[in-house]
């Protein structure tokens, strides 16, 4: 990428400013980029800049005579693809339909083992919040049943920040999960054919040899392949959210039907992995009424304690 962009603005890489970011950031929203593509180059040319910045301005200054300015600034710099969009999810009652109609669906699937890993996956994100990526890459081995009170995911590839690589964590199985993944571990992941005691080989499997990666003779399921299985389910079974449900408001509902639930802030700020509160609360979305059964019930508990009303 850093090869391309020198390529664009047609002149060493020291001398750049940010008007030559400004018109390779018009170029690549006039080749049709997608804002995440266009967010992510521009944050990588960013980094690069404070890199040299920090490291090598001065030996570039004696060597060249050019004094290295950072050239993505405040008023280049793109917004985050998802900026200004409120992911509101659908109701616990609405995404309830939506996985019970899967659910019962799933006998009569053309592809029933892609079918149950779908519906799997797409359950790992409704119950503890997964995110895509993190689901389809765990191994055999990331499970523990018999860790705490419900057994517990290794997650091996959470997401990083700035580039500092996988953040991992231990996810409990709550909200049902260890009885669906002991179902799945023993009635559908041994029918797609490989040794699937093998701690190294795909929880989630695809339905044949891909790529790179493959252990005991299967890869992990694709997320393109997943994520099409949800969009078919979602399209079939809450018509109302098709086009608009994603992987990524899964995540929102899940964090908005624990907080309703009473689970507190930060216990779902460790579960889905997030490394500063304040993104969590904004995964939280709750219905209207929320404030006021929240006052009369804490104005109920303080009346308990000082007695009111008692005889």
């Amino acid at each position: 990428m850093l090869k391309a962009f020198s390529g664009f603005v047609g002149r060493p890489l020291w001398a750049v400013e940010a008007a030559d970011v400004d018109g390779w950031l018009a170029s690549l929203r006039a080749q049709g980029r997608a804002r995440s593509t266009v967010y992510g180059r521009a944050n990588a040319i960013a980094r690069f800049y404070d890199f040299v910045v920090l490291r090598y301005q001065r030996e570039v200054h004696a060597r060249t005579g050019y004094v290295v300015v950072q050239p993505v600034d405040e008023f280049n710099r793109p917004k985050p693809a998802g900026y200004g969009m409120v992911r509101v999810p659908p109701s616990p009652a609405e995404v309830a339909a939506l996985f019970e109609g899967w659910r019962l669906g799933l006998g009569s699937a053309r592809k029933y083992r892609s079918a149950a890993r779908n519906y799997v996956v797409a359950s790992l994100w409704r119950r503890v919040g997964l995110r895509i990526g993190e689901s389809v890459r765990l191994a055999v081995g990331d499970w523990y049943p018999h860790s705490g009170g419900f057994g517990r995911l290794h997650v091996r590839f959470g997401k990083g920040s700035l580039g500092r690589g996988p953040r991992e964590r231990m996810v409990p199985a709550i909200d049902g999960v260890d009885v669906l993944l002991r179902w799945w571990l023993e009635e559908v992941r041994p029918y797609f054919g490989d040794d699937h005691t093998v701690r190294a080989a795909p929880l989630f499997p695809a339905e044949r040899p891909h790529g790179n990666g493959a252990v005991a003779g299967l890869s992990c399921a694709g997320a393109a392949a997943v994520r099409g299985g949800f969009t078919t389910a979602v399209g079939r079974h809450l018509p109302a959210w098709s086009g608009r449900l994603t992987p990524h408001v899964m995540r929102h509902a899940c964090a908005s039907a624990l907080y309703e639930r009473g689970v507190d802030l930060k216990a779902i700020q460790d579960l889905l992995g997030h490394q500063w509160l304040a993104t969590t609360s904004g995964y939280i979305h709750v219905p209207a009424g929320h404030v006021e059964r929240a006052w009369t019930q804490a104005n109920s508990r303080v009346a308990e304690r000082l007695g009111v009303g008692e005889g």
